[in-house]
């Protein structure tokens, strides 16, 4: 456990220069403090062994990037809805069917990556992971509803129970 420990502070470490140098804007920076909430509370939850570890976070960070992308081609689809006063009902309809295409791809990396996932874990660590993926969300959303996100507000997460 202590070898995993050492990777996780070496995954946290890694991402200092970013916080550093690449992120000006205390957007990004508060960017980069949640994605650093998100590995702990995720290493938490699973419980990966050294070995585990080292096997997922590679595969996790790039569907994580992925992840990232789609979410941004959907950001980018929204701006030029709303920037746009009065949208033709063909516009309209090639939005609504770009969003769709989309959540396909969402759906389909999703799928992909549960298959790259059961390579690395055993299939019980996948249930926790996408637990844990969205208590991690609740919670963030609960604490910025609360009045702002960062390491002093999001709690750990409850202890597993004991089977």
């Amino acid at each position: 456990m202590k070898s995993f420990k050492t990777i996780l502070v070496l995954l946290i470490i890694s991402n200092l220069p970013n916080l550093a140098f690449g992120q000006h804007e205390k957007h990004n920076i508060d960017k980069e403090k949640i994605k650093a909430m998100k590995v702990s509370f995720i290493t938490q939850k699973l419980d990966l062994s050294s070995e585990e570890a080292q096997k997922f976070w590679p595969v996790y960070n790039e569907f994580e990037k992925k992840n990232e992308a789609l979410f941004m081609e959907r950001k980018k689809i929204r701006k030029i809805s709303k920037s746009e006063i009065e949208l033709t009902d063909k516009q309209i309809e090639t939005n609504i069917n770009n969003e769709f295409n989309i959540k396909q791809k969402e759906l389909n990396l999703e799928k992909e990556y549960f298959t790259k996932f059961k390579a690395v874990i055993p299939i019980k660590k996948i249930e926790q992971l996408y637990l844990a993926q969205d208590q991690f969300k609740r919670e963030l959303l609960r604490k910025i509803k609360k009045g702002g996100a960062n390491d002093a507000n999001i709690p750990p997460p409850p202890n597993k129970p004991q089977h």
